[in-house]
This record gives structure tokens, sequence and C-alpha cells, in this order.
């Protein structure tokens, strides 16, 4: 029996980079190829199709990257959505977040549309929403640094976690979106360097399983928990 390979798809990889958001891509790589799986690394950018994969990761961006992407991810929604609602696994991170959503208000009162992949939206609120944060989610306490002015409303959506320590999406408790297999939250930092069990979670969910060879995770443990601790006071 051949080693499984698993493709790795980085969307819009150039304009959804902020914070270091690739380094959630190369952590993936990183815990697939430990455990002996051939881990490919493959981009969807503005005109390409979006091909097969079994990870997909979005990075975040600022409303000038978003702009540039709002018209060409409308062309893509449709087969973004087939992926959503067919159990692929799906990582949005602030505006890869808001980019599964409807639409993006601007303060001008300028309407973005997005993909519709799920039915939520997000508005630009006054403030900046800057700091750490740390949530809990059915995969742990998963700490990041969150730096967006969107309200992010889900509707019936269930969120991520619940705000242990930031703001989260609109100030109701929430943070991030999950559905099926896809996932979204505003934690930057990179997220899942610093929260193993989230990034094992989205690999077992890729792979089917309900476990997997356990990593030297000691200094990466530590660094989550440091984290968790400091955060939190």
């Amino acid at each position: 029996m051949g080693v499984r390979r698993v493709k790795v798809l980085g969307l819009y990889p150039k304009e959804l980079n902020l914070y270091g958001d690739r380094g959630n891509a190369l952590c993936i790589l990183k815990r697939l190829e430990g455990r002996g799986f051939k881990a490919e690394y493959i981009s969807a950018g503005i005109g390409d199709r979006i091909p097969d994969f079994d990870i997909m990761l979005i990075g975040g961006g600022q409303d000038k990257e978003m702009k540039i992407i709002s018209r060409d991810i409308k062309r893509k929604s449709e087969t973004l959505s087939f992926f959503v609602r067919s159990g692929k696994v799906i990582f949005g991170v602030c505006g890869g977040f808001q980019l599964l959503g409807e639409y993006y208000k601007a303060q001008s009162g300028e309407l973005l549309r997005l993909s519709g992949a799920l039915p939520f939206y997000t508005e630009a609120g006054e403030k900046r929403r800057i700091g750490n944060l740390v949530i809990d989610t059915p995969f742990g306490k998963v700490a990041g640094f969150e730096n967006h002015s969107g309200l992010t409303y889900l509707g019936d959506l269930k969120p991520l976690g619940r705000v242990l320590c930031g703001f989260g999406n609109c100030g109701d408790g929430g943070e991030g979106v999950i559905f099926n297999n896809t996932f979204g939250t505003y934690a930057h930092g990179p997220v899942l360097p610093k929260n193993p069990t989230l990034a094992d979670a989205l690999i077992m969910r890729a792979l089917c399983c309900d476990e997997l060879a356990q990593l030297d995770d000691e200094i990466e443990n530590k660094c989550h928990s440091f984290l968790i601790k400091k955060f939190k006071k």
C-alpha cells in the first residue's frame, strides 16, 4: 500500500497572508509529513479554478485586498459552496472567514458581495478590535491574535467557540463559525502552530479518522499553555 497523498490548498495566498497566515499551511504540511503522509501544497489565485483538495486554508487581508478578490470570489461561489456543503475541510482566518459569508458592508456603506457559501454577513464597526484572543472550543482552548473592525453576525449558525479573552464576532460572546467541516475564526498568529490540537482536528476530519500517530509536541504544548495563561490574565 502506497503512501497517502494529502493536498493542502491555499486560496488567494498572495492577497490574503496578513500576520503570517501562510504559517497555517506550513504547520499542516509539517504535521502531515511527520506522520508519514505525502503532503502537497497547491494554490488557487485570482482567475484560477478551485481544484480538488483535502484541506483548504484561507488567510486574512485588509479592505483593499478584500475589494481585489471580491469580484473573483463571486465567480468561485458555486464551487466553494459545493465544497462547504459536501464536507470538505476549509479553514478561513479573518478576511478568509468573512469571505465565506454573503457580504461585507464597509463604513462608507459600500457593499462587497462575497461567496455566500454560508448564510452570515459582516459589517464594519466604528472601532477596531485588537488584542490577544482566547476561545473555548470543542477542540480545547484556542489562543490567537485578532485585529478587525468587522462585526460578523452568524444568524442560526454555530460559533467555533466562546470568547474567554478578547472580542470575537460581534460582542455576543461567540467567535468564529463552524459548519460541517468548515471553520472560520478571527484568530491570526498564525493560529494553527499555536494550537496543535486544532491543527490535528482539521487533519483528522480530512483523513476521516478518529486518531493520529503521536508527534513530539512538548514545546508546542508548553507554548500553548503559556499563551492561554498569559492572555487570560
